[in-house]
């Protein structure tokens, strides 16, 4: 019996745990907790209504991720975004962007393309939420959502599993872009799904040239927003590591 309350108790506070890590993940992703502000331990127990060693498994977990940082005096705090790697990322972007797309047109099914025109119907409509609102939210998540349905299927699950990893690091900046991107007036649902659209006939084709042609063109056409936006905040003094 006290072997099973013991297996029980560890069930539990991993249990626990992941509740703690997946709430601040999507809370740091989606910059409802600002880069750079500090974590407590004891306010953090208070808020999930749990003792502090869940919620310390979690902060390590989300640590290995590279979303908090452990300082040297055992104080945490989200991590900053570091711009300087903004080019590496770019890059990694683009890479994976191309070769998913270039696998899917090749490997697709119709399931497959079924799956990628509902995901891109959802980014259609959460978009128009996000330009509605302002809350970039709905338009990262369900952009996310397309492009991981065509790594799917690319039936590359080491590609799939690096490309994930790429878009979720790079949600806190896009966040940031959002405010940026909704100056331009232009700005629409159909303007901003053209390139998906593209995707999806080249992908439907089997066209795996053009599928990786417009995988590019995509990525370009992020790439030379994203620089505008951080010409314009380092014309401005903006901080982005929650300071002012």
């Amino acid at each position: 019996m006290k072997k099973t309350s013991q297996a029980s108790l560890t069930r539990q506070k991993e249990t626990s745990s992941s509740r703690v890590y997946t709430q601040l993940r999507a809370d740091i992703l989606g910059v409802k907790i600002m880069p750079g502000t500090p974590l407590d331990e004891n306010s953090l127990s208070t808020r999930f209504g749990m003792s502090r060693s869940p919620i310390r498994e979690a902060l390590v977990r989300l640590s290995s991720e590279g979303l908090v940082q452990i300082l040297s005096n055992r104080s945490i705090v989200v991590a900053p975004i570091d711009f300087t790697t903004v080019p590496q990322f770019l890059d990694a972007l683009d890479l994976l962007q191309r070769v998913t797309a270039r696998a899917a047109a090749q490997y697709r099914t119709e399931e497959d393309l079924t799956m990628i025109i509902e995901a891109q119907a959802a980014y259609e409509r959460e978009t128009a939420k996000s330009l509605k609102t302002g809350e970039a939210g709905f338009m990262i998540d369900a952009n996310v959502g397309f492009h991981m349905a065509v790594a799917r299927a690319g039936r590359n699950s080491y590609f799939s599993s690096f490309y994930q990893k790429v878009l979720d690091e790079g949600r806190r900046i896009v966040h940031f872009h959002f405010d940026f991107m909704r100056l331009d007036s232009n700005n629409s649902v159909e303007l901003l799904s053209a390139p998906h659209i593209e995707m999806i006939c080249a992908i439907r084709d089997m066209d795996v040239d053009r599928a990786e042609s417009v995988a590019h063109e995509h990525a370009e056409q992020f790439k030379g927003r994203f620089t505008q936006f951080l010409l314009r905040s380092v014309s401005k003094d903006l901080r982005l590591d929650g300071n002012k």
